[in-house]
């Protein structure tokens, strides 16, 4: 099993900057892709309707975004401390919403590295609220 625990969010002001980080416990983290998710305040709150904006392979030599967020946040790991992080800048109104990190049920990011579907282990959450 496979316990992850995010921490870092809270209020911040449009073209403001936050830093996510979610500690792991347990076996299995660094031989896994790893993701960040993110719920609107509008969807369903359903691990089916989270929306993935970043991967990282095991060894954080392979990442990925979604569009909307590319150039904006980054996400990065460091394995002997068992966190995974996302560094978010020049945020706006878009990125409100719950943020979920994950562990993906494959060793490898593929085929399907933003699909929540394919992650098998989460957290429970924290909240980003960007405000104008």
């Amino acid at each position: 099993q496979v316990r992850l625990v995010e921490s870092g969010g809270g209020s911040v002001q449009a073209g403001g900057s936050l830093r996510l980080s979610c500690e792991a416990s347990g076996y299995f983290y660094e031989g896994h892709c790893m993701g960040w998710f993110r719920q609107a305040p509008g969807q369903e709150r359903e691990v089916i309707e989270r929306e993935g904006i970043a991967y990282i392979s095991t060894d954080g030599g392979s990442t990925g975004y979604a569009d909307s967020v590319k150039g904006r946040l980054v996400i990065s790991r460091d394995n002997v401390k068992n966190t995974l992080y996302l560094q978010m800048n020049s945020l706006t109104l878009e990125d409100t919403g719950v943020y979920y990190c994950a562990r993906h049920r494959n060793s490898g990011c593929w085929p399907s590295p933003l699909s929540s579907s394919d992650y098998n282990y989460w957290g429970q959450g924290t909240q980003v609220t960007v405000s104008s």
